[in-house]
Parts: structure tokens; sequence; C-alpha cells
């Protein structure tokens, strides 16, 4: 009889756990900022990307994998420790460029989580090919390319190509994920004396950048001076030649006439002709008409009555004295 019984109650304690188990493996909620894929005998579903209240079949027959929507951040050649602080992996950063110069460079790589089947089954350690997958993009890169791109100006081209083959990279794994960004945070020359020479080159390249571009400026600025006197110069012969033509075209009108004049009175013209000009080669000589006759006038001198002004002319009133 307690045999019996015995067997009663662990068969009521055997179905009270399976009542508990289907219980509470039946449901499942998801919130915005995650993604879940169903797993029926180890194969997975459709991932379910909706928020809120699902059900799917109880323990062992399906289970429920839960991964983050977010944007993870993988930092490359430096990671956070415990208390905060930044700890550098100078052996992973250390790299080589094109023209045979030692660099460190670290970087982060932005990712999400596009396809949960992918990232959970194509690969047994998905970040870890990340990881070397990011590593071999930074080398290839910095390795094509020069010391002086790595350092200066060259980082945003650097972080483009990087990118572009660590996506293709990414891609041809197939290991669920997505390549958000890459941003270097990092370059620099593995020591001291190695900075401060490089440093100086620097100096010494951007002196010289600024001394040429002082130069050019000078020049720039002499020849547009000397292609504006040029300018005015020709403006100048062009506005002479044009004032010439019309004073000779005006000599030319002005000698037609007074041949036509001539031509009418030769005598006259030739004596107006002879006074101009003597009037004309001595301004100040002055000039009288002499008479040679015989007659009592000898001369006739016109500037002289030319500058006696005529009295004023008297008027008379009517009525007498007022």
């Amino acid at each position: 009889m307690s045999t019996r019984r015995a067997s009663i109650a662990a068969g009521l304690v055997i179905a009270g756990v399976i009542l508990l188990v289907v219980a509470f493996t039946t449901w499942y909620t998801i919130d915005e900022s995650e993604q879940a894929v169903v797993i029926t005998f180890g194969k997975a579903d459709t991932p379910v990307t909706e928020s809120g209240l699902h059900f799917k079949l109880p323990w062992p027959i399906q289970q429920i994998e839960k991964l983050s929507k977010e944007t993870y951040s993988l930092q490359f050649g430096y990671k956070q420790d415990a208390s905060g602080e930044l700890v550098s992996y100078d052996k992973e950063t250390k790299m080589i460029t094109g023209d045979e110069y030692i660099v460190l460079a670290d970087l982060i790589v932005q990712w999400k989580i596009t396809d949960p089947e992918k990232y959970l089954f194509n690969a047994q350690d998905p970040q870890e090919i990340l990881h070397d997958s990011t590593s071999a993009s930074i080398r290839s890169i910095i390795g094509s390319s020069t010391i002086d791109a790595a350092l200066t100006d060259g980082k945003a081209e650097i972080e483009a190509k990087t990118r572009e083959l660590l996506t293709s990279l990414v891609n041809t794994y197939d290991i669920g994920i997505s390549i958000q960004g890459v941003k270097l945070q990092d370059v620099e020359l593995p020591n001291a004396e190695v900075r401060a020479a490089f440093t100086a080159v620097t100096d010494a390249r951007e002196t010289k950048n600024t001394k040429i571009n002082e130069a050019n400026k000078y020049r720039n600025q002499r020849t547009s001076e000397a292609v504006g006197e040029r300018d005015a110069i020709k403006s100048r012969a062009i506005g002479q030649k044009t004032a010439r033509i019309e004073q000779a075209l005006g000599d030319v009108a002005l000698f037609n006439d007074l041949h036509a004049e001539y031509k009418k009175n030769t005598a006259i013209t030739r004596q107006r002709l002879i006074i101009e000009t003597l009037e004309q080669v001595l301004p100040k000589a002055k000039i009288y008409i002499m008479n040679d006759d015989g007659e009592t006038l000898k001369y006739l001198p016109l500037q002289q009555m030319e500058n006696q002004t005529p009295p004023p002319a008297e008027t008379k009133t009517e009525g007498g004295n007022n």
C-alpha cells in the first residue's frame, strides 16, 4: 500500500514539474531592442523581430535565442579595463606602411546583427572572425599607404578603404552581421624620438608649402599688375591713335576749306595764312600793317585799337535837375 502511494506521489510530482515546464516555456516576450530566433530541434526558424508577447512549443521541442538590435563597437588595439582606463595593445596595432615605416594604428568598428540565424549557426565565434577581419583589413590598407597619408591628411581615405575591405570580408564569411562604420582613433609612430623627427620633417614640409604658396601669390599679384599696366598702355595708345586720326581728319578738312578759299582769293588768303602763322610762331610779337606808298600813315596799330574800349554812352534825362 505504501509503495503504491509513493508511486502516485512521484507521478504527481513529475506531472507537476512537466506542467510547470510547459507553463513557463510556451511563451516569451521581446522588447523593442531585441530580436529572437525560435529553434526547433536544433533548426532555426524565421527570426522574430516584433516586440511583445509570443508563444511557442514547450521546451525541449522549441528554444529561444534572443539577440540585441543595438549597434556594437569593436575596439581594435585597445580595451577598457574594469577601472575605466584604456589599455593599449601595441603588438596588435603595430603595422608597416607602404614606404616601410612602422606605425601604431587603433580603430573602432561599429557593427550590427542583421541575420540572427547566420550569426548563431554559420560561425562558432562571429566576433572573433570580425576582429581578425578588422586586423587584416587595416593592415592591408596601411600597407598600401604612405607614412604621410597615415599620419596627416590621408586618414579619411584610409577609413573609407578599410570599411570597404572589411565589409567585403564580412560578406564573404556570411556571419550575419553588417558594418556600420570604421573610425581611426590614433595613428602614431612607435617611440618619442621617431615622433619628434617626423614632426620636424612635417613642420619643414609645411614651411616649404607656405613659402611656395606665398611665392605663387606674389607671382600672381605681379602678373596681374603687369597685365593691368599693359592693358592701360594699350588703352592709352588706342586713345592717342584715335585722337591723332581725328586731328588729322580735322586738319585735312581745314586744309580743304582753306584751299577752296585760296582758289577764290589767292592774295588775301595768302596774307591771312602768313599772319596766322606768325601769330603761332611769335605769339608775343606785335603785328603792324605797313603802308610804304608815301602816305602819312605808315602803319595801322591794330592791337592798340583792339585794347581800347569805347567810352560809355552818355544818357540824357528830360526835365532838368531833380
